[in-house]
Parts: C-alpha cells; sequence; structure tokens
C-alpha cells in the first residue's frame, strides 16, 4: 500500500509529499490568516495536486528514469480524483470548482498534445492502481473523467473574466508556493515579527551616541503611511534605506534597486547592522549573483543551498533585489502566477526609478498595476522623480499618496556647478587634482577609457577606472576600492574615471565631480556622489560639467535620447554657481513633463512597452522565453580571449564540474554534493565573464564552450586588460560604435 512515489531524490511517496504540502499550508495560513482567499480550495488543491503520479508512466519514469512520449501530464490526470458531486453537494459552486481544476491541472504547466482518448485510457488504467493506495484525509478515493465544464483544456483568460482570472492566480500561485517549499524541505514563510523592534533598536543605539537621534521628517512621513502606496522624493543622505524599511513595517518586504553593488551594500548592512541575528530566516539578496555573495559569508552554521533555497522560494520576511527577479510576472508567462500571488500580501519598495531603460520602466508601471489589483502595496523612494512616470501611473489607474512637497535640506548646500561649453578634457582634471578625491564620469565606456589613457600620459597618480566592461572578478576588486575611497572618513585620494555604473544608489562621497552631460535627470544623480551628506562652503566650484559645446557629448542618440540631451542643455544653459536641492527639483519637474517629452524616442519606448505587454497573451510564453527580454536582450554574456587563454586550466575544471552528469545509481547525498558542486562551479566560471552589446560579436566569436545540453558562452576575440577591460572591438562590418555602452 501507498508505494506510489512522488519524488525520486530523495524517494518520497504521494502519500508523504502530500503530508509535506499540508504542513506548509498550515503554517502558510497561520501567518496570513487574513488574506481574501478561499482557504478551503486551497487545501483541496494541496490535497490532490499529486494523486495523478499514480499512473504507471510516472512511476516508471522516477524509479527507471524510463520516459514515454505519450505520458499525460500528472496534474491532468489528478483531476481525476476530484469528486465533484460531492463538492457539489458540500456546497462548493461551479466557479469554485473550476479555480479548484485549473490549478491543479496547470500546477506544472508543461506543453502536451491534449488527447481525450489517451486521458480516457490512463483514467482507466488508474483505476487499477486505487486499490493500492489509501490516504487517512480522502475517505473515498475514486476515479472519474472530470466533466469539461470545470475543464477541458481551455484557460482562464484576465481579458475574459478578470475578477476569476485573479482570484486563479491567487489559488495556483499558493499551490506553487507551496508545492516548491515542501519538495525543497523549508517552511513556506518565515514571519516577519522583528522589523520594527530591529529598527527601534538601531534607533537606542543611535541615542547612546546621541541622545538627540530620532526618526526624521521623511522616516516619520513613511510610519505614518504605512498602509498606502506612496511616492516620494528625497535628496540623497535623507536615509531612504531606513524610511523605506520603517514603511514595510512587520510586513513581507521585497526592496528593489537598480545595481548590483547597492543590493549587496543594502543587505550587509541588513543582515549585519539592523536584524544582527537569526539574518538567514529573516532576509534575503536576490539577483543573478545570489549564490557567490552567499558563499563570501563568514558564518560557520550557515546551510547556503538551504539560505539559497529559501531565497529563491520568496519564503524570507524581507529580500533585497534586482526589478528583473519579481517584476517579469508582467509577460504572465507559464508559471507567473506564484510571484505575483506573492507580491498580493507584500510590500515593495522601488528606489532610484529615475535609473531604469524605458522598458524596464513600461514593465515596472505594469507591474504596480497589477500588484496594487491584487492587494499588494508599493512605494517609489527617489532623489529625482520624472513628472511623466506619475503622469503613466494615473494613465494605469494606480492609486498612491504623495506628500505636499519634497523632502529637501535647503539648510545647506552640497554643489557649486560650473558647466564647460565643450567635449570633456583632462585640462581641468588635472589642475583640480591635488591630493583630493576626483571623480570623472563619462557617458560611454569608449570615453571613460579615452580619458583615463590621456591622464596616464600625463603620468598622473593613484588613477583609476571603472567600468561595466571588465569582467566579474575585476569588477568586484575596482568596486570595493571605490567604495573604500569612496568613504565619507577615507583619507585616500585620487582620480577615478567612470561611467553611469556609479550614478546611483552607490554609497561615496568625492570631494569633486568631473562629468559629461547626459541629462539632467542623470546630472543630479552623479551630483549625489559629491559632497553626499556635507556642506560645501568653499567660494569655487566642486561640479563641473562638460555639455559638449557645439558638438554632443559621448553617447547622445545611444544611450542618451537626444531631444532629452538638448532640452537639458538648454535648461543648464544659465547655471552658474550654488545649485540648491529646491533648484534641483525645479528643475527636473519643468523639464521631464509630457508635454515636453512625448514626441521623444525615450516616451515612445515606454509608451510602446506597455502597449507590447499588454498585447500579450496570457500564458502565451515560456519563463525561459522572457528571461533574456527582461534582462535586455541586446547583450550577451562572454569570456574574452585573453581571459580564456590566461586561465585556460581552471576554466576548463569548472567547464568539466558543470557538465558532469548524475549517475541513476548514486543516492540522494552524492546527487546533492554534486549539485553543490556544480552550483560553485558555476559562480566561479562567471567571474571571468563580461557582458557585452550582441551586435559586437559578429564576426568575433572564436568558439562557444559547450556547458551542457542547453548552454554554452561565447569565446570573444578582443582586446582586454585588468587596468582598460573589454576595449573597442570591430564587427564583421567594420562597426566599432562604443556608444552603446552607457555603463
Amino acid at each position: 500500500m501507498n508505494k506510489y512515489l512522488a519524488k525520486s531524490n530523495p524517494q518520497e511517496t504521494i502519500y508523504e509529499h502530500t503530508d509535506n504540502l499540508l504542513k506548509n499550508y498550515e503554517i502558510f495560513k497561520r501567518i496570513y490568516s487574513d488574506l481574501k482567499i478561499d482557504w478551503n480550495i486551497l487545501y483541496l488543491a494541496c490535497l490532490y495536486h499529486d494523486f495523478g503520479k499514480m499512473n504507471l508512466k510516472f512511476q516508471q519514469k522516477i524509479e527507471y528514469g524510463k520516459r514515454y512520449k505519450d505520458e499525460v501530464p500528472h496534474g491532468i490526470l489528478s483531476l481525476a480524483f476530484l469528486n465533484t458531486r460531492e463538492l457539489k453537494m458540500n456546497g462548493y459552486t461551479n466557479e469554485q470548482i473550476k479555480l479548484l481544476a485549473h490549478s491543479i491541472a496547470y500546477h506544472h504547466d508543461r506543453d502536451f498534445n491534449y488527447d481525450n482518448e489517451l486521458i480516457n485510457n490512463e483514467i482507466e488504467l488508474l483505476k487499477n492502481e486505487i486499490n493500492n493506495f489509501s490516504y487517512n484525509k480522502v475517505q473515498d478515493i475514486k476515479v472519474k473523467k472530470i466533466s469539461a465544464k470545470y475543464f477541458c483544456n481551455d484557460r482562464i483568460y484576465e481579458k475574459e473574466d478578470e475578477k476569476l482570472f485573479f482570484k486563479y492566480v491567487m489559488i495556483k500561485g499558493f499551490l506553487n508556493r507551496i508545492d516548491y517549499a515542501a519538495s525543497g524541505y523549508i517552511e513556506v514563510e518565515k514571519e516577519n515579527n522583528f522589523l520594527m523592534y530591529s529598527m527601534n533598536n538601531m534607533m537606542e543605539d543611535w541615542r547612546k551616541e546621541n541622545p538627540d537621534s530620532d526618526w526624521n521628517e521623511l522616516q516619520n512621513y513613511m510610519i505614518d503611511h504605512q498602509n498606502e502606496n506612496v511616492i516620494v522624493v528625497a535628496q540623497t543622505g535623507m536615509g531612504k534605506t531606513e524610511a523605506g524599511l520603517l514603511w514595510i513595517g512587520d510586513n513581507k518586504g521585497f526592496f528593489t534597486l537598480p545595481l548590483k553593488t547597492a543590493i549587496n551594500s543594502i543587505y550587509k548592512r541588513v543582515s549585519h547592522k539592523i536584524l544582527k541575528c537569526d539574518f538567514k530566516d529573516r532576509v534575503g539578496l536576490l539577483h543573478s549573483d545570489t549564490y557567490s555573495e552567499y558563499l563570501n559569508i563568514e558564518t560557520e552554521d550557515l546551510d547556503i543551498d538551504e539560505y539559497y533555497n529559501k531565497t529563491k522560494q520568496l519564503s524570507l520576511p524581507l529580500t533585497i533585489c534586482t526589478l528583473d527577479q519579481i517584476f517579469d510576472f508582467v509577460y504572465r508567462y507559464r508559471g507567473f502566477e506564484s510571484k505575483l500571488a506573492t507580491l498580493s500580501y507584500s510590500k515593495v519598495v522601488i528606489d532610484e526609478i529615475q535609473m531604469y531603460s524605458p522598458d524596464l520602466l513600461a514593465y515596472l508601471i505594469i507591474g504596480l498595476s497589477y500588484i496594487t489589483k491584487v492587494g499588494g502595496k508599493f512605494t517609489i523612494l527617489t532623489a529625482t522623480l520624472p513628472n511623466i512616470v506619475l503622469d503613466f501611473l494615473n494613465r494605469e489607474n494606480i492609486e498612491f499618496t504623495m506628500p505636499e512637497k519634497p523632502f529637501i535640506d535647503n539648510t545647506f548646500n552640497r554643489h557649486n556647478v560650473k558647466i564647460i561649453e565643450s567635449e570633456m578634457n583632462i585640462d581641468p582634471i588635472l589642475k583640480l587634482y591635488e591630493n583630493n578625491k576626483v571623480l570623472v564620469i563619462c557617458n560611454t565606456v569608449r570615453k571613460a577609457q579615452e580619458i583615463y589613457e590621456q591622464l596616464k600620459k600625463k603620468q598622473v597618480k593613484n588613477l583609476n577606472l571603472f567600468h561595466s566592461g571588465f569582467i566579474k572578478k575585476d569588477r568586484k576588486e575596482k568596486e570595493d576600492a571605490i567604495l573604500e575611497i569612496g568613504k565619507k572618513d577615507s583619507i585616500e585620494s585620487g582620480i577615478w574615471v567612470t561611467t553611469q555604473v556609479v550614478e546611483a544608489s552607490l554609497d561615496i562621497d568625492f570631494d569633486i565631480l568631473i562629468t559629461e552631460l547626459s541629462d539632467i535627470n542623470g546630472l543630479f544623480q552623479r551630483m549625489g556622489r559629491c559632497y553626499r551628506k556635507r556642506e560645501f562652503t568653499k567660494d569655487e566650484y566642486n561640479c563641473y560639467v562638460f555639455n559638449g559645446g557645439n558638438k554632443k557629448c559621448s553617447g547622445v542618440g545611444y544611450v542618451v535620447d537626444r531631444e532629452i540631451f538638448n532640452l537639458s542643455k538648454e535648461y543648464l544653459k544659465n547655471v552658474d554657481g550654488i545649485l540648491t536641492e529646491k533648484n534641483k527639483v525645479d528643475l527636473i519637474n519643468s523639464l521631464y513633463t509630457t508635454d515636453n517629452l512625448k514626441d521623444t524616442d525615450y516616451y515612445k519606448l515606454i509608451e510602446s512597452n506597455i502597449e507590447y505587454v499588454k498585447r500579450i497573451e496570457d500564458f502565451e510564453k515560456s519563463k525561459a522565453e522572457i528571461k533574456s527580454k527582461f534582462r535586455n536582450i541586446n547583450t550577451i554574456t562572454v569570456i574574452p580571449k585573453q581571459v580564456y587563454d590566461d586561465n585556460y586550466e581552471e576554466i576548463r575544471e569548472y567547464v568539466d564540474i558543470i557538465s558532469q552528469r548524475y549517475d541513476k545509481k548514486i543516492l540522494s547525498s552524492e546527487r546533492q554534493q554534486i549539485k553543490h558542486n556544480k552550483i560553485i562551479a558555476r559562480n566561479r566560471l562567471r567571474d571571468f565573464t563580461v557582458s557585452i552589446q550582441y551586435y559586437l560579436t559578429e564576426g568575433n566569436i572564436i568558439e562557444y564552450m559547450k556547458l551542457n545540453r542547453n548552454e554554452v558562452i561565447p569565446i570573444l576575440n578582443c582586446n582586454y586588460s585588468k587596468e582598460l577591460g573589454i576595449q573597442v572591438i570591430k564587427n564583421k562590418k567594420g562597426q566599432t560604435s562604443p556608444e552603446s555602452r552607457s555603463f
């Protein structure tokens, strides 16, 4: 009896697996009992979802690895165990039974050529198996094909019945969450009953240093509006991180930022300085390099694989993450429901919204629309906010609260600005560098490399270059170095030539900023890296802005919208001297209006991407299809040939580990160890990779290094050095345009 398996590694029966689901169901219901969800239907979905695995084809696949082309998905066969007549007698409506059936049928959403005859045959065979199965939570197990009025290979679509669609998303999404947690042997949720306590403890620690310490006006505003969607503009240094955490309070929260460097920094601060203890059950870090970061955590009792699994399953109360990790649900790909369902009872902080490209901004706007429809909350905390963002949010009927005025401190000034009517050159840099900290920001990698090499020829000391064109290993070293010199109390000096990669969320503070003009929004973000929290009292400039003069700055027309650049240049022409925080807000508000920007490519891209996402059919795409699109399909991850040659033995060792196949005869513990080794090897291999514009690979791929049946990494023929990073390469058409690289 009950020998039927649900899982193979480790082996687990349907009985055992279902018990694990129901335990997680109870955990979930206890923590979120107030959720507006049909708990009875969710319970039944957990109970019956895997009964279809009793079919012999599935059992032979699990035990012996035998595969059948005509195997019917077990979710569809599980529907035969639903006693719909009994459900009706117990008061369940047709709609409820339909929701239950669809949630079970598609809980593993795989392509299947629906064949009634094949399904009928499998159901007949299942009748022979139920005599060998019993479960104490189901009294009378029967098998019968479900009525077509509940399920007939159809879907529940948003455009046909929005109310029913969102009910389905909740049931199916929570079933997936509970199922995945049970399969991973983790708790589906950890309760947030600690964040406000931790924040107040931090304040008490501050008061020991300064008895007058207290939450500022911004932070108190966020506490007072915890139950609302809030959009707030606050200058750099006002404590937006604390404000976001105070707004989340003792709720499930996601804190999103555009740059992984900033995410890593906030994660470390939250886990070690705010929470201090039990961080592995309280906060997670979620971006494409999560496992690599977890490997660097120095804690003896940390099970990295379990911690990583809890993070990926969204089981932790607080997650610091990139936008793509949670907002890809806007494509409504097959399997998206678990993320949107999770966000229905979560609070999402969007930090530095102005950093997102038009396509990501469009996905964000659509995402916020869905989140508010299912009951989730959001806040946008930003140093600058283009008015067109508000217009797009209003157009989507997204409700939010805003304070009457931005949170700025006009009691002291931080920036004295000089506009230079020419292309960027090194003369001011040489004159201004006097054992201080000088930050140079260019719009493109190529321009940054040019400026760096010109300065190097002048034998400038303490000179550094930082942009996105370095392999991950080198980039990490440079990030650590710039964060070190960028500390407020650092006594180091030097010149750092950089790109937009330092523009926002990077907690660095330099003495002088010398930058190309990109647009006003970007300029003010760049200024936030200079005199970040200090008053500037000298009778001289500390911010120098090259506007291109009669020419354009690098990247204009490629990574910088031409019309917005021209408008920014015009709006800044009379700026000379102190620029207050209020001046900055006023300039942003006056320039970034719909009337000003409606004919720009930037505005049209936001608009067209919103319409594109809306036109996508529910469940049309697979998750794999949308991954690259959301993260930017125009880039590709490569290993430069020089890096490949210099590290050949180490790279090949990692590839051998990654490509190792599992022997069916090995123990579960051995399989787990191999999996662990593969993850480590994959993360180590990524240290040698860099992301570049896709078109630059044309004619420059030397070979494709095979990792497995479906995955390769191109080896790129290009110049690379730890000093300069990847250098301009010609594609087969002779093009060398670097202007498409802004980071």
